[in-house]
């Protein structure tokens, strides 16, 4: 056990790089912006309301450890930003990304003013601002602070919405919930942005009063002229040397285009004969990008997928070795061969020749087909179900007769499958694969197929019952389940899309199916959809098996008659369902 649990920490390290760790960060960053943004829309409310939450909101994010993974996030998110500018060479054609990098640049430039007013303010000189004297800086102010202030509240929640929209936009879940996320994305900072204005518009009226003004406006909480004069300097020289650093960035990228232009030019081969050139420096992603080759890649080229990958012609020991992160990726899908590697993360130092191993869907102004494949990642539980001896079959009867036997046994299986809320995905000679899931949770899925796997014995006891006068040997057969995260969506060439699901449960799913015939039972189920759907522990044996493919062995439950599969927790399939 302690063995697993260390090669799962390693393996989940291994999986975290540059582009994760910058998710983390903008995830914290994030999280502070909300807060923020809750308290300046209880300026609707009354400038009381703006004290008290206000007065949670320190509390909390000043509170040390908090603060110091706070400011740990800020300078690394935004150190990660410069690099992505210098790092990254070409964007594809979703313009979101080059926004939400440019977005997300402008917000030190903008924000700067305000935390050197506040932060700075009480760090070095002990002022206490708080909403009234922020408010009325801004407000009996130049104009161009209030409008500064606004475009760093909307660059700010327009950045950290588009970076939600890459982490989210393939997780099962998302297509449900995008409707309602759009419906906070909007309404938060316009709550936010009428507390501002309703705010600013009570203390101005506040400050009419002599008393008000001497009870908010003191020296010790607004500071003298020379204390406001060093902070007016202090935001001067950051802006100069922020953008001093944009510039050293850019000039940087400039230093590296001259410098790969005169380092030459490698040639990459692409299986449909297109041969380019492109610079040293390039990822084979980039280069197909910036030279208008369709290249699959659902995640965008942030090695969160691994439908970008390529074989690489000829010997793989001459490629640089795979980044932490890319290893990761390759490891998850099984890919231990050398010459498979991640198109997003290779680049190649010299000439190389490849196949891509995921055909890209073109857009339908290329085909003429409306239709474009579109993926999406969720947990499903895949079941495999096979006839036995269908091949004997073939050779003792018509070959119309064999075709009748076999689409009433695909009938008797796909019956269990729909009568128990799975859908029949893929006919495959005398084989079926389902999957459950699609419409349900991941709990609710593991007990359909197990339900499914036992109704399918009911029915083919009932075919065999039917055609016994015709077949000496009642239909045998095999059924394979697992669960997992797989990637679904429309698989195929133009007009010849299918839905289905491609990843490593369903593999496994089709394994455990075949290996029923070796250890003399008509079910195989993973143990983690056995554990899932709520059955006894002990009603059914387990034993470790080999897979091909994967380093470790997988625990596994037998049953040798699917028609003793006991009945899964209800419990569990009406609140999953539901």
């Amino acid at each position: 056990m302690t063995l697993s649990l260390s090669h799962r920490l390693k393996t989940a390290f291994r999986g975290i790089g540059i582009r994760q760790l910058r998710l983390i960060c903008g995830l914290i960053l994030f999280s502070y912006l909300l807060s923020h943004f809750l308290n300046h829309a209880l300026g609707n409310v009354s400038l009381q309301a703006l004290a008290q939450g206000v007065a949670y909101h320190m509390a909390f994010w000043q509170f040390l450890p908090v603060a110091v993974l706070f400011y740990a996030a800020v300078l690394t998110h935004g150190g990660l930003g410069l690099w992505a500018l210098y790092q990254r060479r070409q964007f594809g054609r979703n313009n979101l990304e080059p926004l939400q990098l440019v977005l997300g640049l402008s917000i030190p430039a903008l924000i700067f003013s305000h935390l050197a007013g506040v932060r700075l303010g009480q760090t070095l000189y002990g002022q206490e601002k708080l909403y009234p004297q922020v408010l009325y800086s801004y407000w009996a102010g130049p104009s161009w602070r209030v409008w500064l202030m606004s475009a760093a509240l909307l660059t700010s929640w327009t950045h950290g919405c588009i970076g939600l929209h890459f982490w989210l936009r393939l997780k099962p879940f998302y297509k449900r919930a995008a409707p309602w996320l759009l419906a906070c994305a909007v309404l938060i900072p316009t709550l936010a942005l009428l507390g501002f204005y309703r705010g600013g518009r009570d203390v101005i009226a506040a400050s009419a009063t002599p008393q008000w003004r001497a009870e908010n406006l003191s020296q010790k909480q607004t500071g003298t002229a020379a204390e406001q004069a060093k902070l007016e300097t202090i935001m001067n020289g950051f802006l100069i040397g922020y953008l001093g650093l944009i510039g050293i960035v850019l000039a940087a990228r400039g230093a590296r285009a001259l410098h790969e232009r005169r380092g030459g030019l490698l040639t990459l081969s692409y299986n449909n004969g297109r041969i380019i050139q492109v610079p040293k420096g390039l990822s084979v992603l980039e280069a197909s990008q910036r030279n208008n080759v369709p290249h699959s890649s659902m995640c965008g080229g942030r090695a969160r997928c691994s439908t970008c990958r390529i074989r690489v012609i000829g010997d793989a020991n001459a490629l640089p070795a795979p980044s932490p992160r890319e290893a990761f990726v390759l490891a998850q899908v099984g890919a231990t061969d050398p010459s498979i590697r991640l198109a997003c993360q290779l680049r190649p130092t010299a000439d190389i020749s490849f196949f891509q191993l995921f055909m890209p869907n073109l857009a339908p102004g290329e085909h003429g087909s409306a239709r474009t494949g579109i993926g999406q990642e969720r947990y499903l539980v895949s079941l495999f179900v096979d006839m036995r001896g269908s091949t004997s079959l073939a050779e003792k009867r018509l070959p119309f007769d064999v075709v009748f036997i076999v689409n009433r046994f695909l009938g008797a299986v796909s019956q269990a499958v729909i009568s128990n809320g799975g859908q029949p995905n893929q006919f495959i000679g005398d084989g079926m694969l389902a999957l459950f899931g699609l419409s349900a949770g991941p709990q609710a899925a593991c007990t359909q197929a197990i339900q499914a796997a036992r109704d399918m014995a009911a029915n083919i006891a009932e075919l065999n019952a039917l055609l016994s006068h015709d077949l000496p040997d009642p239909i045998r057969f095999g059924i394979g389940i697992h669960g997992g995260e797989v990637i679904v969506g429309d698989i195929g060439y133009r007009d010849h899309m299918v839905f289905t699901a491609l990843g490593d449960a369903v593999n496994v799913a089709s394994r455990l199916q075949d290996m029923t015939k070796t250890l003399g039972c008509q079910v195989i189920i993973s143990n983690e959809v056995y554990a899932r759907a709520g059955l006894a522990p002990d009603a059914l044996p387990q034993q470790d098996v080999e897979i091909r493919g994967r380093a470790e062995p997988m625990r596994v439950r037998t049953a040798t008659e699917a028609a003793d599969l006991g009945t899964p927790s209800q419990a569990t399939v009406a609140s999953e369902t539901a």
